[in-house]
């Protein structure tokens, strides 16, 4: 199998069922041989009904899983890419807010032995804005580029750390996720740690994006659960350094 797609999802009932026929899509027309996983996490919806009512052809495997309760973006994605099988592993987040042709660029730079983790990102000078951050959101994105540089040590020119598409070597990425504790939005930042210390290279490509103002975090209103993630990261990546 080539290509994993992973869906996180949480009260996406006017958005999944578009996702999840524009992954398909994405798949035959470019003849890969793929699976669309979907992690419904705790909706309290109907996500997870409409995700598997998606019109899906056959040669593309479909796996809809619920969790319970509400258990963060970061557990979505984590249960999502450790059950995946696919050579190449891609998480999008949901609404299309980044096309899926977008990553067949990222695809090569994979394939090529470039990297091993691409990154799409909105912040490079050829990605194209559709519809831009509000600037209150623009300014908080810079505050929190500025607070992971300098004091989680996350190298300056990875731009766009929380950029919701990304692609991995699938081996890498389930070891990678198999560490990984973050539950909440902050997991990508300890994926990227993880990644650089095990000299794993990182490479940002270019995207078509479009705001989605029904986005489901906001540094402002969550900058407690923001700041309390990343000092556990910190802190468990700094004593598992010295053991």
């Amino acid at each position: 199998m080539t290509l994993s797609i992973i869906l996180p999802a949480f009260d996406e009932t006017a958005k999944i069922r578009r996702d999840v026929e524009s992954a398909a899509q994405f798949l035959t027309s470019h003849n890969l041989a793929g699976e669309i996983i979907v992690v419904d996490d705790g909706s309290t919806d109907a996500t997870s009904d409409r995700a598997r009512e998606a019109r899906v052809p056959p040669n593309v495997r479909r796996l809809v899983s619920r969790n319970e309760s509400h258990r963060g973006k970061g557990f979505a994605v984590r249960s999502g890419i450790l059950a995946s099988q696919g050579e190449y592993v891609l998480f999008a987040d949901c609404g299309l807010t980044v096309p899926f042709e977008n990553a067949l660029p990222g695809l090569r730079l994979l394939q090529e032995g470039t990297c091993e983790l691409a990154h799409g990102s909105r912040k490079l000078p050829e990605s194209v804005i559709r519809k831009a951050q509000d600037w209150d959101r623009k300014i908080l994105s810079a505050l929190f580029h500025a607070l992971v540089t300098r004091w989680m040590s996350v190298p300056p020119e990875l731009t766009d750390t929380q950029c919701g598409f990304k692609i991995y070597r699938g081996e890498i990425a389930r070891e990678l996720y198999g560490e990984c504790t973050t539950n909440g939005f902050m997991f990508d930042i300890e994926i990227i740690l993880r990644a650089l210390r095990r000299g794993y290279r990182i490479t940002e490509f270019p995207v078509e994006w479009t705001c989605d103002r029904d986005s489901r975090i906001s540094f402002g209103k969550n900058f407690t659960d923001v700041m309390r993630e990343l000092s556990q990261i910190r802190k468990d990546l700094i004593k598992s350094r010295r053991t």
